[in-house]
């Protein structure tokens, strides 16, 4: 298995992986917009959106694969008046793609000024690079 790690500092508080690739698979954690300072985008859905999505690509390319390996999305939301920017910000980053995805709406996250958090999974039978 390979391991890869972001910048948020529940990784090591938690002892968890940002991602982790076991064979052609690979398994994207719960990310929500967070970094070593803190909140990202604080109470903005569609940023927030927009930061994770990006992070969750990032990790699935540090283990050898490409956004279009992505697919399957879970998208939690603290506010159900957020689905569709939400909806419109994961339209834009997978047009084309269409990864199955299920949205969920959730009491709250480890921060209140966190409104977004989404897993995902990748299958890649090649590496990239």
């Amino acid at each position: 298995m390979e391991h890869h790690f972001s910048d948020s500092p529940w990784e090591e508080k938690v002892q968890f992986a940002r991602a982790v690739r076991a064979g052609p698979h690979i398994f994207v954690a719960g990310t929500a917009a967070v970094d070593a300072s803190g909140t990202v985008a604080p109470n903005d859905a569609a940023a927030q959106t927009r930061y994770v999505l990006n992070k969750i690509e990032r990790a699935v390319v540090a283990l050898g694969g490409r956004r279009d390996h992505i697919v399957r999305t879970r998208l939690f939301l603290t506010r159900r008046s957020d689905a569709e920017v939400v909806g419109a910000e994961h339209a834009k980053f997978f047009a084309g793609i269409y990864p199955a995805a299920t949205m969920v709406f959730i009491d709250g996250l480890v921060a209140d000024d966190m409104v977004v958090e989404v897993e995902a999974e990748a299958y890649v039978t090649e590496r990239e690079g």
